[in-house]
């Protein structure tokens, strides 16, 4: 007798089993974060999806995004990850990736669609597949509090205005209004990046490997340090942090900072925090060698792990789709990353506000540097940004020179990129 009900028991543990399956297939989560509303506008849209696709289950689990930046990479290392994400840097997850060229409907549309940024996605060396869906084109800019120039009586520098004349410009509104900070830049090595290049940095040698220290680096460096030192940048965002990105834009919506060096991605906020609390404006580059910002975006990427690639795919295509991917962009008020619609074709709701702001992310978009479309593109480039975030602060907390931080960064952007090709 107990071998029989051993017997039932186990062919009754099989038939769970086999229901737990079946109950799990077409089942996908995704970790998102969002710059605005990009998390529910998406699940907006699965909805949609799922109704036309009752096979499919999507489950989209909101983040911040400093938990897409340190706490995805640890759980996919651990097996634990979830089908697909919503990340910048991809170069944190590149290892764990998956090409879904074999489960989209029309990898050409893909390429004719995408084909400027999908190199973002692709693991060093790989120069085909389809890795992630990109869910925006970025670029950094910045943000001006026109109100405290007008308060001040200040003219905005003209376009072409170098780094330093803007800083003295922010610098004087800054003291005639009583604000505190003259400017901030987000604590990021690619927020860096973009007024690096505009003084001539090139990032990389000849041959392609990362040279992060040059001239045009260094005189960014030397500057930035200087203007925490003296309060024309606001020196808690980058010594006082803790580690880690950290953003300023709390500071610039509080009117605590004249210009605020971010990008694109702020559009929301700026129209639906700010709205018209003051009149804010988003200006060209600054130009010294070259007036340039960085490019990016963010992208859902799938992963190794998933159990159901071809679902992720079946819901990738839907949102790729020129008229979804036109409402998506218009529901999240994004630059679009597809090549028709960047052209014209999304409706936007926006105030003139941020009507004006988005047609200035998008001119200065046309005048990025090819060195901020290489190291965006670059799969290794946390490995320069986070110790440009990371020496720098000390530099400004007082915990080492400059000239150490040079040859500190250069030792440590050499050991990441020794120990990802081991």
């Amino acid at each position: 007798m107990s071998r029989v009900h051993l017997l039932a028991g186990l062919a009754l543990l099989a038939t769970a089993s086999a229901s737990a399956s079946v109950a799990n297939a077409g089942e996908i989560r995704i970790a998102c974060y969002s710059d605005g509303n990009e998390c529910p506008a998406t699940m907006d849209l699965a909805k949609r999806f799922m109704a036309a696709n009752p096979d499919v289950k999507v489950t989209i689990d909101e983040m911040p995004y400093k938990s897409i930046l340190e706490s995805l990479p640890v759980q996919l290392a651990a097996g634990q990850g979830p089908d697909a994400a919503r990340v910048t840097l991809f170069g944190t997850v590149m290892q764990y990736m998956i090409d879904l060229t074999p489960y989209v409907k029309n990898p050409a549309y893909w390429e004719a669609s995408f084909g400027a940024v999908l190199p973002w996605t692709r693991p060093p060396g790989v120069t085909t597949g389809i890795y992630g869906l990109p869910t925006q084109f970025t670029v950094t800019s910045p943000i001006v509090n026109k109100t405290l120039f007008d308060q001040a009586g200040v003219k905005l520098p003209a376009d072409g205005a170098s780094w330093d004349e803007w800083a003295a410009a922010v610098d004087k509104v800054a003291k005639a209004t009583k604000t505190p900070y003259g400017m901030a830049f987000d604590r990021s090595g690619h927020r860096f990046a973009a007024a690096a290049i505009s003084m001539g940095a090139k990032y990389f040698a000849a041959d392609g490997t990362p040279a992060v220290i040059d001239d045009g680096f260094k005189a960014m460096a030397s500057r930035f340090v200087k203007w925490n030192a003296d309060n024309t940048v606001e020196k808690d965002v980058w010594a006082s942090t803790g580690g880690g990105y950290r953003d300023a834009f709390e500071e610039f919506a509080n009117a605590k900072i004249v210009m605020y060096h971010s990008g694109s991605w702020q559009l929301n906020r700026l129209q639906k925090q700010i709205g018209d609390a003051f009149e804010w404006q988003v200006v060209g580059n600054p130009c010294d060698k070259v007036c340039s910002g960085m490019p990016g975006g963010a992208a859902f990427v799938a992963f190794k792990g998933s159990k159901n690639p071809k679902d992720v795919a079946r819901f990738f295509d839907f949102l790729a789709d020129k008229p979804v991917y036109a409402e998506w962009m218009g529901m999240t008020n994004n630059i679009p990353a597809q090549a028709e619609l960047q052209k014209g074709g999304v409706s936007y709701k926006l105030s003139p506000a941020a009507t004006a702001a988005l047609a200035a992310f998008g001119a200065n978009a046309a005048k990025v540097s090819p060195t901020g479309y290489k190291l965006s593109g670059y799969a290794q480039n946390s490995a320069i940004y986070n110790p440009t975030v990371d020496r720098l602060s000390q530099v400004i907390a007082g915990q080492m020179t400059l000239d150490q931080a040079y040859a500190r960064i250069t030792q440590d952007v050499a050991d990441s990129v020794a120990a990802a090709k081991k």
